[in-house]
């Protein structure tokens, strides 16, 4: 059975302890503290491998952990840090927190390899500790803790056009005609289960992807038939073929037919009736003479909508050319990037978002912001990287602190300081 989702536990490493020791050694009487810093945990991180184009590698095995980083030594050594957990997925995959339903990461695009879980940062050890007064402390600090949560991993097939429409209508037969794939055609339903895919070469270079989607009955939005389980599948496609009989050989009603389809995806998501439409009239071959009367009620219906009727024979190939030109007209009139859902949550502001926090001003005028939540925030947070950064200011914004300093008397310029941190505000 073709794997298209799958829900998995992911865990980063946590952080290793700081080590509590003092140097003890002939003719030094007082050594003072050497305990060294504990090592960072490993990070969960997905990777898009173009070898993959399923995710069976995860229906069979349900935890992953990265390593946790050793603890800290004797003689200020640092301990090991936790090795990294890769994780492989094929691109279009798209990684949800499993509870909320919201979007960590999409593996497409330019997307390859992204962090999902950060480990835990190490704890420092007790050199860091010994002032005038206290020169012997006997105090670490522990490593942060590891991050656990439940991911839904769905794959979402990148394909330019989707081949959609009833079982036994051609579809399959089309994409072998058309291209270089080889999908199991017989005469039953739901002979497809699973997306196949095939390129299209036509001259000057071009070319495109296209998609057999599995057939889609009324009521699949609802979880009837397979169609329900791949209809995530043309939220990515540009362009959409409606392929019907229109021979009525199967004793069906295209026109009946290809308004379910539409309102199962209205129903699945609205926005997928915005995407450019063609109906592909296949079994023409079965046809004794000219075009019949099915063709020309599809005309009739739904060509004042701008959808154009292309009859054609998968098995003859007639037609197929005028149709394959009318896909590439459309498809140079979209974008040329592939769609990529926006990260909507970070699995790490979950485990501190409770946290308190303070707000002070320093000697000097700085607004100095700390706290378990500030510290946290910064130990999983990479804000070195662009994408880490701007997380970092819609943390902010959306846990309040932003909100706190503005009350506070903030102004354009001012310094902020975060555990070793400034930053320059800026409205």
């Amino acid at each position: 059975m073709f794997a298209d989702r799958a829900k998995i536990i992911i865990k980063s490493g946590k952080g290793g302890d700081g080590h509590v020791s003092f140097r003890r050694e002939k003719y030094v009487p007082d050594g003072g503290p050497d305990g060294g810093d504990g090592g960072t945990g490993g990070d969960v991180i997905f990777e898009v491998d173009p070898g993959l184009n399923t995710l069976t590698d995860y229906r069979h095995r349900r935890k992953f952990a990265a390593e946790p980083g050793q603890e800290g030594g004797k003689k200020n050594c640092h301990g090991k840090n936790g090795a990294d957990l890769i994780l492989k997925v094929p691109e279009g995959t798209v990684i949800k927190d499993a509870e909320s339903g919201k979007v960590i990461a999409d593996m497409s695009g330019d997307n390859k390899r992204q962090i999902v879980l950060r480990g835990g940062r190490g704890g420092k050890g007790n050199q860091h500790y010994a002032t005038p007064t206290m020169q012997a402390p006997k105090y670490a600090q522990p490593g942060q803790d590891a991050i656990e949560i439940e991911v839904q991993l769905e794959l979402k097939v990148i394909a330019d056009v989707g081949l959609v429409g009833f079982p036994n209508v051609g579809k399959s037969t089309l994409l072998s005609r058309v291209t270089n794939a080889q999908p199991k055609i017989a005469n039953y339903h739901f002979t497809t289960l699973q997306p196949n895919l095939g390129v299209v070469d036509m001259d000057e270079g071009f070319g495109f992807v296209i998609a057999d989607i599995p057939g889609l009955i009324e009521g699949a939005s609802e979880g009837v038939g397979l169609g329900h389980e791949f209809l995530r599948h043309i939220e990515r496609t540009k362009v959409m073929i409606h392929v019907v009989d229109a021979a009525g050989t199967e004793g069906r009603d295209p026109i009946k037919d290809i308004r379910d389809i539409m309102n199962e995806l209205k129903a699945y998501n609205p926005e997928l009736l915005k995407k450019p439409q063609v109906i592909a009239a296949n079994k023409i071959d079965a046809i004794y003479e000219g075009e019949n009367e099915i063709i020309a009620s599809l005309r009739k219906e739904f060509e004042p909508d701008g959808i154009e009727v292309y009859p054609i024979s998968a098995v003859s190939g007639k037609g197929l050319r005028e149709l394959l030109y009318k896909v590439k007209e459309l498809l140079e009139k979209c974008p040329k990037e592939t769609f990529v859902y926006e990260p909507q949550f970070d699995p790490s502001v979950r485990f501190f978002a409770n946290e308190p926090y303070t707000i002070e001003r320093a000697d000097d005028g700085a607004y100095v912001v700390e706290g378990p939540k500030i510290d946290k925030m910064l130990g999983y947070t990479n804000i070195d990287s662009e994408k880490g950064f701007l997380f970092f200011q819609k943390f902010l914004k959306e846990q309040g602190i932003l909100k706190e300093l503005e009350d506070m008397g903030i102004q354009d310029g001012d310094t902020v300081r975060m555990y070793g941190n400034e930053f320059d505000y800026y409205k």
